[in-house]
């Protein structure tokens, strides 16, 4: 069996920046097994597999450790590669999930994904949440997978060393601490090592829980948002309603062929 692989650092205009993803495309779904597998031997934060469904693309995403509802940055790849080397021609992909139909558009070489809003609500700390990030959250509010944990500045979010054993045993997808930004509305990092994710370089995801808090508090539904990781990654956002735009571009590293024989 042999089949086309890209890897695509998602949410950046550079090489090396952003967050990698990988892309499998594929004539028909393959088994769920083969597919984990495929992730775990890529070992990037996700693996992103899509196949045409008459006029949608059906995709699913998997970490090296299991199957997730939701994923933005390999989404955004996976766009990158429908229209950059499957030559699709209109300017808009609609894509069968798990989290329902999403949408991607494409503007020149900016990507906007089209996804729906979580919804939050306010939370008790989860046991340990504090000890483990090193720092103590001044509101946390619970989403669909996530925890949001707010603080109140940048560089608290910069300073932060989690202990990811301790995180680990948290009950969510994954942690997302976000606070006010120095230079864009509002700054982000995610953790998730409960999915075999110590720390996401660049998520899509989290920022359906991002865009309608600081919409909220910031009086505004249109902003720009970084997400403080070492390699980094910068997004544009925009609340409609209950749904979420979320712009960024992205860079091909890696074209080739994934072959078990």
């Amino acid at each position: 069996m042999s089949l086309r692989f890209y890897q695509v650092d998602a949410f950046t205009s550079e090489i090396f920046q952003g967050n990698p993803a990988g892309v499998c495309p594929l004539e028909s779904w393959l088994p769920d097994g083969l597919m984990q597998n495929i992730a775990m031997e890529n070992n990037l934060a996700e693996t992103a597999f899509y196949v045409p469904a008459g006029d949608r693309f059906g995709i699913r995403w998997f970490t090296p450790a299991v199957e997730v509802d939701l994923c933005g940055h390999a989404t955004l790849a996976a766009a990158y590669v429908i229209f950059r080397y499957d030559r699709y021609p209109g300017n808009e992909i609609a894509l069968d999930s798990r989290s329902g139909i999403l949408r991607v558009r494409r503007d020149g070489d900016l990507l906007t994904l089209d996804f729906p809003a979580d919804a939050l609500r306010p939370a008790a700390e989860p046991a340990g949440l504090s000890e483990a990030l090193g720092a103590r959250p001044q509101e946390i509010f619970q989403g669909k997978t996530d925890y949001l944990a707010v603080f109140g500045t940048q560089a608290e979010i910069e300073a932060m060393r989690p202990d990811f054993g301790k995180l680990g045993r948290v009950e969510a997808r994954g942690v997302i601490v976000t606070a006010r930004g120095a230079r864009v509305d509002f700054v982000s990092r995610f953790f998730g090592p409960q999915v075999g994710i110590d720390e996401d370089p660049v998520t899509g995801s989290a920022h359906t829980s991002l865009t309608p808090y600081w919409a909220e508090k910031l009086g505004k539904t249109e902003m720009e948002a970084a997400q403080l990781s070492r390699r980094g990654g910068r997004l544009k956002v925009r609340l409609r309603g209950d749904r979420v735009d979320i712009s960024g571009r992205a860079r091909a590293y890696l074209e080739g062929r994934i072959k078990m024989e």
